[in-house]
């Protein structure tokens, strides 16, 4: 009976001393969470509990906080402590530390961080890269012989104000010996936003794609942007600004071949120039829409990009991607599947104006 009695006695203490070491919160409502609050914001308060798990709570809606653990603690004013915040009511605190307390309010308080982390206002002006890596193979034999290999790579330097990015991407299909898709781009794009949500933009993108004989291709544009959404986890950014846009083709060997003789009647130069588109030498518009949208189970990306001739809107390239990103058990690796459209509207002799990929991809992220 003694030890039943010394286990419980254990037991209970153990209980009351987690149950006052724990942090508080409470809310306008009465609600009285208690758990461990990791984070302040100064929109929310984030509390890890044992019974539901991580609670988000609006910062305006609460009128007391309690901790225990000591915190780095930015005020409105700019003042930073490294202390523990004790509950008034309505909304009032002390904050203590080791050089004494100050009392202020809930809605005074913009930022917490742990004091073995970085001030989060010091890693917003830095800079730092982010990389993504993918590739995908798919094949098929028996009946019909197929192979699709593809990769892509992008890297990423973010500032506070502006965003430096270098990539490049390559598909190749083969069905039944036969290239059905042979395209590769490489470019970079910076942004830089100068005021609020107002930004202007440089790119340039190169490439080629054969199946539509197109022998070289680049896209150099410079305009201003406009971030319609602009939230840590959602992006909504259109753009517009002034392209110039080059192609250069290639001859198209089946129809070359009906132009010459003994099929046809012209000398091969002529044939060459009938067979050949011409190039595309000329200024346009650069628009564009890129949506972003990261959750706790998936991230979603849409990007539209539309260049019209100056000289004649009707020749124009539209290309459009749009794929989800599904996390797997490393924080790493991610599964990204996916549809690619690129739409010339006035394409080589032969070649159809539309060209859409599918894809499932397995991506590689690292900083």
């Amino acid at each position: 009976m003694k030890k039943i009695y010394l286990i419980t006695s254990v037991l209970l203490f153990a209980l009351a001393v987690r149950t006052v070491s724990a942090d508080v919160v409470e809310t306008k409502t009465g609600a009285k969470i208690v758990g461990k609050v990791t984070q302040i914001d100064g929109t929310s308060v984030v509390v890890d509990t044992d019974y539901a798990g991580t609670v988000k709570i609006k910062q305006s809606d609460v009128t007391n906080i309690t901790t225990d653990a000591l915190a780095n603690i930015r005020l409105s004013s700019g003042t930073v402590l490294q202390g523990t915040v004790a509950g008034e009511g309505a909304g009032a605190v002390i904050i203590t530390s080791a050089d004494g307390s100050i009392r202020t309010s809930v809605d005074k308080i913009v930022t917490t961080w742990s004091p073995l982390d970085k001030d989060p206002e010091v890693i917003a002006l830095q800079r730092g890269w982010a990389y993504e890596a993918g590739v995908d193979i798919a094949g098929k034999t028996g009946n019909s012989e197929q192979l699709g290999t593809g990769f892509s790579f992008r890297a990423t330097l973010n500032g506070p104000q502006d965003k430096l990015q270098f990539y490049t991407a390559y598909d190749r299909q083969v069905t039944e010996g036969t290239k059905s898709a042979d395209q590769f781009k490489a470019g970079v794009d910076y942004q830089n936003s100068f005021s609020g949500r107002y930004s202007w933009y440089l790119r340039d993108e190169a490439g080629f794609d054969r199946v539509k004989l197109i022998d070289f291709a680049n896209v150099a544009a410079f305009g201003l942007g406009y971030d319609v959404i602009k939230k840590p986890k959602q992006t909504l950014t259109g753009r517009v600004g002034v392209a110039h846009r080059f192609e250069s083709y290639r001859v198209d060997p089946v129809y070359y071949a009906t132009l010459v003789p003994p099929v046809g009647t012209y000398t091969p130069d002529q044939a060459k120039r009938l067979a050949t588109k011409e190039s595309v030498n000329q200024a346009g518009l650069d628009v564009g829409l890129s949506h972003s949208l990261e959750l706790k189970e998936f991230h979603v990306v849409n990007r539209v990009s539309y260049i019209p001739a100056f000289a004649d809107f009707a020749d124009y390239r539209l290309i459009h991607e749009s794929f989800i990103e599904l996390p797997m058990h490393s924080t790493m690796w991610k599964v990204r599947m996916g549809v690619a459209n690129d739409y010339t509207s006035k394409p080589a002799i032969g070649k159809r104006r539309l060209d859409t990929t599918y894809f499932t991809r397995l991506m590689l992220s690292w900083k």
